[in-house]
């Protein structure tokens, strides 16, 4: 799918970009595999810290093994975790100054903030990312919205489609549903698919329509305010049905949970990381993107979430097995399901705006 991004570069972030490049060429080696012997080379081009804003649990975790651990010990570079806030980052992409060094966004992120994302060098970009948008995501995954269950609730198969997760009397129970205003994934497309409306025809989103359907099971909502929580709610049977991004099943089915995914009308989307015009150690923030973009250590990521790579090698490297259960396997080609990005980003205080406005009641 082609994206036209239409990005307004200024000439003095391009240029201020090509002298990062060159800072970083000298530790691209290293960053992807170190000296000959395996010691850490501790590259003096780099150094200091990167505050890295994310929405933690174990998806941060994850990080943490598969790409911060190793590049300290590599460049001697800390990489520090922190929660992200709208009221932080919102402001960064706007070009204010802030905390964060890179921080996560959405495509549609990207895509209606342009002006003050700085670029990453060509080896840190994802092959499997639209050309439009390679240049701009650092950390790239791609995530599954999707509705999921523990196996056992429904013994007899639960839910084939957003038609059925509606259904509560064929699938009785609580539904956990996401609960903050910034983090409306597919809401309003689900509720539409559920009131008979074509993929094809989704957009531009009849809101109006979505937020009634939605209104039908609002009493059988349970609103959850981060994604770590999906898995307590379905772990503590507090809800029976959960619509999360699927890395929280992935997370429930490495602690010994039988989770079933529902890929069918599942929504793939495009989530990384940017680097704001303002952050405070974009030299460092270079390497350790290329450092992610390395095969093996993406692949270890992989296989911990569940979340599909950007680099097309990562499939060389991780099981039959694990493959089939990321969102951007072949395997699921035919069910998956699309957002409209443009059409989102062009949109994107509406949606917040009306979501809030529905969350409040």
């Amino acid at each position: 799918m082609s994206v036209d991004i239409r990005f307004r570069r200024r000439a003095g972030i391009a240029v201020a970009v090509g002298a990062v490049a060159v800072l970083v060429t000298g530790c691209a080696g290293t960053a992807s595999g170190g000296t000959s012997d395996g010691s850490a080379s501790g590259d003096e081009s780099i150094s200091g810290q990167i505050v890295w804003a994310d929405f933690g649990g174990p998806t941060n975790e994850s990080r943490q093994v598969a790409y911060f651990d190793g590049f300290y010990d590599e460049t001697g570079v800390d990489v520090v975790s922190s929660s992200i806030e709208d009221a932080v980052y919102y402001p960064m992409l706007e070009g204010e100054d802030g905390d964060y060094d890179v921080f996560q966004v959405s495509t549609a992120d990207i895509l209606a903030y342009p002006d003050h994302i700085q670029e990453i060098p060509e080896a840190a970009q994802g092959d499997l990312i639209d050309e439009s948008l390679r240049p701009y995501v650092v950390g790239g995954f791609y995530i599954g919205v999707a509705q999921g269950w523990l196996t056992d609730t429904f013994a007899d198969g639960g839910p084939q489609d957003w038609v059925d997760f509606f259904d509560t009397d064929k699938y009785p129970g609580k539904r956990a549903w996401p609960g903050s205003p910034g983090f409306f994934d597919a809401s309003y497309e689900i509720a539409l698919l559920a009131d008979g409306v074509a993929p094809e025809d989704l957009y531009p989103l009849d809101l109006e329509r979505a937020t009634a359907k939605l209104d039908t099971i609002r009493d059988d909502l349970v609103f959850y305010q981060s994604y770590p929580e999906v898995q307590q709610l379905l772990s503590s049977g507090s809800a029976s049905i959960a619509v999360s991004v699927t890395g929280q099943f992935k997370a429930l089915q490495n602690a010994g949970q039988d989770v079933t995914v529902q890929w069918n009308q599942a929504f793939q989307a495009l989530n990384g990381f940017v680097v704001p015009e303002a952050s405070n150690n974009p030299d460092a923030v270079m390497a350790l993107a290329e450092w992610i973009n390395t095969p093996e250590n993406q692949a270890v990521f992989t296989e911990r979430t569940g979340y599909g790579p950007v680099n097309s090698e990562v499939f060389d490297l991780i099981s039959e097995d694990i493959a089939a259960n990321v969102v951007n396997s072949p395997d699921h080609a035919d069910g998956l399901l699309q957002w409209d990005e443009q059409w989102r980003a062009d949109n994107k205080d509406l949606l917040l705006d009306s979501y809030t406005a529905w969350l409040a009641g």
